[in-house]
C-alpha cells in the first residue's frame, strides 16, 4: 500500500491549561505554566503516587488535555483507578492505559510509544477506533510545531530506511512478502492495495477497485495498439486489466518475490501470458520504448533522492508520444511518514508532496497534463479493508500471526482512516507527457464515461 498513516508529531504541543492552583508540580513547574512532554515524564517519575486522593499522572494528564483544548477523550488509569475526563464533553473514546510505565513511555515519546502499547496491549481504546484517531488528527492538526528544533531533530534521527537497489528489496519483503494468503482475506478479488475509485459512495470495494483501473486506463488513453511498462505492479491487477479490457501489451515491473509469483500465476490462469510478462526486477533496470508509462503505489517506496532516476526512467520509456502516469500517496506539504508507521509497517516509505513529486519531472523536461487529488476516495477503499480485515481475524490468528500483529494493522487502517478523512494524507494521480507531444485532446472529456 501505500499507505499511510499514524498520528502527526505530538511531541512539541503547546500545554496551556491550568492546573488546580494549590497543586504543586516537581522541577519548579507552578500552575499554568507549560512543560513539554519529557518534562512531564520526569514529573511522574519522580512524584509519589497520590496527592490528597489525586495522583500526580491524573493531574499531568488534566493539565495535557487542558492544553490540548479539552478534546473529548477519557484517560483511565489502571493501576490507580482514576479517571481522568474531559470537562464538559461527552467522551467519544476512552483510552485504559495498564501501569505507570506506559504512560511514561507515552509522554516521552507519543509517536512511537502509542502504536506499540496499543500493539502489546498495554493502550486499551474503548469506543469506535476511527473516531478516536480522527479526533486525535484534529487535535494536532490545530497545533503548528513541525518547524521546530526538536521536531527536526526527531525527524533527522528517524530518516526512513534508504531505498537503494538492495535497501528497496529488503524494505519491500518486510512488508509485501507477508504471505498472498493474508492480503487476499481483505483486499477483494483484485487484490489491488491502492486508492480504489468510487463512482458512487455505494460502489463495493470490487466495483470501486475495477473502477480506479478504468480511471487510470482513460486518463492514459489506453487502447489494443499500446505498450505499457509499468514500474511496480503489485499483485498483477492493472497490468492484467490493461491486457484483457484494453488489449495492451504490458511488462510489468516488481521486486516482490511473493506478488510476482501470484501476478504469473494469475495471467497463465487467464490465458493472458503472452500479453502481459511480469519481471521480478527494479524499475531502475526497465529497457526498451513504450507508449506509457504507469506506476501506481509505487513511489512512496522511491524516496526523493531517487525521483530524478525515475524520471530519467520514464523520459528514456516513452516514444515521442508517449503517456505517463504516477499515482501516490502524498502531503500538502513536505513532511516524513509517521514513524511508527514507517518504523512497524512500511520501512522506508515516503509520501511526497506535489512539490517533490517534480523531481520526478522537471529535470527530464516532462509536461504535467492533470492533477487529481482522490483523497476521500482513498478514505472509503480503508474502510472497507478494515471492515473485512475484522471480519477475517480468527484466519488471520489461525495464519500463526500474534495479537500484536493483529492489533498494530488494526490500529494501521484505522489511522489511516483518519489520516486521509482530516487531510493529513492526500493521494494524487499525475498525468504526464513528452514535452514535444502536441497529441494532447483539448478537454478533460476523455476521463470520464460516456
Amino acid at each position: 500500500m501505500n499507505s499511510n498513516t499514524g498520528s502527526a508529531d505530538s511531541r512539541q504541543l503547546a500545554m496551556t491549561g491550568r492546573f488546580d492552583s494549590n497543586a504543586q508540580l516537581q522541577h519548579g513547574h507552578a500552575a499554568g505554566a507549560s512543560p513539554q512532554p519529557d518534562e512531564l515524564a520526569r514529573d511522574i517519575s519522580a512524584a509519589p503516587a497520590a496527592h490528597r486522593g489525586d495522583s500526580l499522572e491524573a493531574r499531568l494528564l488534566r493539565r495535557l488535555l487542558g492544553g490540548l483544548g479539552n478534546p473529548p477523550i477519557e484517560f483511565q488509569l489502571l493501576w490507580t483507578g482514576e479517571r481522568v475526563a474531559p470537562i464538559g464533553t461527552r467522551p467519544i473514546g476512552h483510552v485504559r492505559v495498564k501501569d505507570r510505565r506506559t504512560l511514561l513511555g507515552l509522554l516521552r515519546d507519543p509517536q512511537m510509544r502509542f502504536g506499540d502499547a496499543y500493539s502489546s496491549g498495554q493502550i486499551e481504546v474503548e469506543g469506535d477506533l476511527v473516531k478516536f484517531m480522527v479526533t486525535l488528527f484534529q487535535i494536532f492538526a490545530r497545533t503548528d510545531a513541525r518547524d521546530s528544533i526538536t521536531s527536526r531533530i526527531g525527524g533527522w534521527l528517524r530518516r526512513p530506511r534508504r531505498n537503494t537497489l538492495a535497501g528497496s528489496r529488503d524494505n519491500i519483503h518486510r512488508h509485501y512478502d507477508l504471505g498472498n494468503d493474508f492480503y487476499a482475506l481483505w483486499l477483494g478479488e483484485t487484490m489491488a492495495y491502492t486508492c480504489a475509485y468510487y463512482p458512487t459512495a455505494q460502489a463495493t470495494l470490487d466495483q470501486a477497485q475495477t473502477a480506479k483501473m478504468d480511471h487510470v486506463c482513460r486518463k492514459l488513453r489506453l487502447g489494443a495498439a499500446d505498450s505499457v511498462a509499468e514500474a511496480g505492479c503489485g499483485w498483477g491487477g492493472l497490468a492484467l486489466h490493461m491486457a484483457s479490457r484494453y488489449g495492451a501489451k504490458v511488462r510489468a515491473f516488481n521486486i516482490s518475490k511473493e506478488q510476482i509469483d501470484y501476478a504469473r500465476h494469475r495471467a497463465r490462469q487467464e490465458g493472458l501470458q503472452n500479453r502481459v510478462e511480469f519481471i521480478e526486477d527494479d524499475y531502475r533496470n526497465i529497457t526498451g520504448r513504450y507508449d506509457v508509462f504507469a506506476s501506481i503505489g509505487m513511489l512512496e517506496h522511491v524516496s526523493p533522492e531517487n525521483y530524478p532516476e525515475l524520471g530519467r526512467v520514464a523520459r528514456r520509456s516513452l516514444t515521442a508520444d508517449g503517456r505517463g502516469l504516477i499515482h501516490s500517496i502524498g502531503r500538502n506539504r513536505p513532511e516524513p511518514l509517521h514513524p511508527w508507521i514507517e518504523r512497524r509497517i512500511f520501512p522506508g516509505a515516503y509520501p511526497p508532496s506535489l512539490g517533490e513529486m517534480m523531481g520526478i519531472f522537471e529535470p527530464w523536461n516532462l509536461s504535467v497534463l492533470d492533477v487529481e487529488n482522490l483523497r476521500l476516495h482513498y478514505a472509503l477503499t480503508l474502510r472497507h479493508w478494515l471492515e473485512r480485515y475484522e471480519a477475517a481475524l480468527d484466519k488471520v490468528r489461525a495464519m500463526s500471526f500474534d495479537e500484536n500483529f493483529v492489533r498494530m494493522w488494526r490500529l494501521y487502517l484505522a489511522g489511516s482512516i483518519a489520516a486521509f478523512e482530516t487531510g493529513v494524507m492526500q493521494l494524487f494521480q499525475v498525468l504526464f507527457t513528452t514535452h514535444e507531444n502536441n497529441r494532447i485532446p483539448l478537454t478533460r472529456e476523455f476521463m470520464y464515461p460516456k
